[in-house]
């Protein structure tokens, strides 16, 4: 293991590849502690994090939630109020033309526009979809024994499924897939948000043509809803914002799922007796999705920008720091979960896990993203008796070998080398 306290978390790989080894080092410190690299207030202790997250002081923007301190803000903070100055500035700071890291009224209204749209009648309609494509998926791949899990059916069922939400046409989900490229905040700086304010920009024009098409013939899907869509006002959002709102909602909702599903396999490969048991009571399989989501988080880290000053776990933070909030890290916090290394299915307090975030920002395809994983672990556990980790590919049990992907924001497997036997 490495020295976790005096490596670089926004740059070293080796954080990337033991982020609990990471936060359990800095954790012994104290809940919050600031790294020396980049300012920045690391929270690793739950109550904290939860503070943070849920805060309705206003003390917090969410300007940086996606980058973090990498690239540093393009002005000197100035003062115990940086309200103005970061206003001025949003423009030149990346990611920042995206609902998360928007603020207060702002961002409500904005989301406001997504949850008119993601009904229970149509996350209904929906999952009948997503129930015949894993069907589909899975059978295709069964009679191969094993597959590499995060590309051959992971990243595929999750495409899809955010694809067919939103009506994207079948023949251009691929291409917009490769388009979105790679994941932000890679390790050793995101040069491409030191020099692009708007990542997603390439994706616009695309979904802009999607939205115009609605316009001119409406159908049954979320483009439609869109652009029919009107804020609590009864003013309309213009083409630009919906086609950003849906470029990002595309993004979103195709990587955390598959991350999701990768980790579910990960814990299933090596613990052939959960697979028994999940079989048998595959109505379990939803506390076992949340165990999951508590040790592996989608999402590991989500930072603030402090607009004034603010005392969080007794530490003092001054107005223009970056407050990062390690959610894989308060996931393990002892103090809030018995034995947080442990998997344990049907842990009492185990849906009170942060790795959907908590608050205004809370993630609001949550419950689509539970959707896809139970159905799918459903199906492949219907259709094995067995389900195996890759030694050749991962090594033994007792020394697995597995890679992240390296980005301080997003947690994911870079590959997942899966066999099973047919039931």
């Amino acid at each position: 293991m490495a020295d976790f306290e005096f490596i670089d978390y926004f740059t070293d790989p080796a954080a990337a590849d033991d982020n609990a080894g990471y936060c359990a080092q800095l954790r012994a410190i104290g809940p919050v502690v600031r790294e020396p690299y980049h300012g920045a207030f690391m929270v690793t202790g739950y109550a904290a994090a939860v503070e943070v997250l849920a805060a309705k002081s206003g003390a917090f923007s969410s300007a940086v939630t996606v980058t973090g301190p990498i690239p540093p803000l393009p002005f000197a903070p100035e003062g115990d109020d940086i309200r103005a100055q970061l206003d001025r500035h949003r423009p030149d700071m990346p990611w920042t033309a995206h609902l998360a890291t928007f603020d207060g009224t702002h961002h409500a209204a904005h989301r406001a526009l997504l949850a008119q749209l993601l009904t229970h009648s149509r996350l209904k309609k929906n999952a009948d979809f997503v129930a015949g494509l894993v069907v589909n998926l899975t059978g295709n791949l069964i009679d191969r024994g094993g597959c590499e899990i995060t590309r051959d059916f992971a990243h595929a069922l999750s495409t899809l499924v955010i694809a067919d939400l939103l009506g994207i046409p079948e023949n251009d989900r691929d291409g917009l897939v490769q388009m979105l490229g790679l994941p932000p905040t890679q390790l050793g700086g995101d040069e491409a948000a030191k020099v692009q304010a708007d990542p997603l920009t390439w994706l616009h024009a695309r979904f802009k043509e999607y939205l115009e098409d609605r316009i001119a013939a409406p159908q049954d899907d979320m483009l439609t809803g869109l652009v029919q869509s009107v804020y609590k006002d009864g003013s309309k959002p213009d083409i630009d914002e919906l086609a950003r709102l849906a470029s990002f909602l595309f993004g979103a909702g195709q990587d955390t799922s598959a991350r999701l599903v990768a980790f579910s396999f990960r814990v299933l490969g090596d613990r052939p007796d959960l697979q028994d048991r999940l079989r048998a009571q595959p109505e379990l399989i939803p506390d076992f999705i949340e165990e999951v989501l508590r040790l592996e988080v989608p999402t590991k880290s989500i930072s603030r920008l402090a607009v004034e000053p603010v005392t969080i776990g007794e530490v003092a933070i001054p107005a223009g720091a970056v407050v990062t909030v390690n959610l894989g890290g308060a996931n393990r916090d002892p103090a809030k979960f018995a034995n947080p290394d442990r998997f344990e299915l049907g842990r009492a307090n185990g849906r009170d896990h942060l790795s959907f975030s908590r608050g205004a920002h809370g993630c609001i395809g949550a419950p689509l993203a539970r959707l896809e994983v139970r159905l799918a672990l459903e199906q492949f556990l219907k259709c094995t008796s067995a389900i195996r980790i890759s030694p050749a590919h991962h090594g033994p049990p007792e020394a697995r070998r597995y890679a992240y992907e390296p980005t301080y924001l997003l947690s994911g497997l870079q590959a997942l080398h899966v066999e099973w036997d047919r039931a």
